[in-house]
C-alpha cells in the first residue's frame, strides 16, 4: 500500500514538471499493470525527487547525465527530463555541458544523440534562451 503523503507529494511534483504523466501511464499500461502509474508517481516523484539533500534542479541534472550515459534507448525519458530540468531552473548551457561530460562515460554517440534530443526540446520552448 502506498504512503498517501508521498503519493500526493509525487502527484503535485509530477503535475508541475511533467503534466499528465500519471494519466498517460494509466491509459497506456493500466490494463496490463493496474497501479503502475500510481507506483511510478509515488516512487519517482514522491520518494525520490522530493527527498531532502539535493535541490530539484540538481536531481534533474543528475538524471539527464544518467539517461545520456545509458544511450539512445532512453531518448523519450531524456527529453521529458530535459524539459523538466528547464522548468527546475537549469540553463540550456548547463544541460549541454552535462550531456557533453557524459561523452567520457557513455561515449560520443550517446552524447551527440543526447545533444540532438536537447536541441529538439529547446526548439519546442519559446523562452528565447540560446
Amino acid at each position: 500500500m502506498k504512503n498517501h503523503d508521498t503519493l500526493e507529494t509525487g502527484r503535485a511534483l509530477s503535475e508541475q514538471f511533467n503534466p499528465g504523466m500519471e494519466a498517460t501511464l494509466e491509459a497506456r499500461y493500466g490494463h496490463l499493470l493496474p497501479g503502475m502509474a500510481q507506483s511510478t508517481v509515488d516512487f519517482v516523484y514522491g520518494q525520490q525527487y522530493a527527498r531532502p539533500g539535493l535541490s530539484l534542479r540538481d536531481r534533474y541534472l543528475a538524471t539527464i547525465a544518467a539517461l545520456t550515459a545509458q544511450g539512445g534507448q532512453t531518448r523519450p525519458q531524456l527529453q521529458i527530463n530535459i524539459a523538466a530540468g528547464l522548468k527546475a531552473g537549469l540553463s540550456r548551457r548547463e544541460i549541454a555541458e552535462v550531456i557533453w561530460q557524459m561523452a567520457l562515460y557513455g561515449g560520443l554517440p550517446a552524447a551527440i544523440n543526447a545533444l540532438n534530443s536537447a536541441l529538439e526540446v529547446f526548439g519546442s520552448h519559446d523562452d528565447g534562451e540560446r
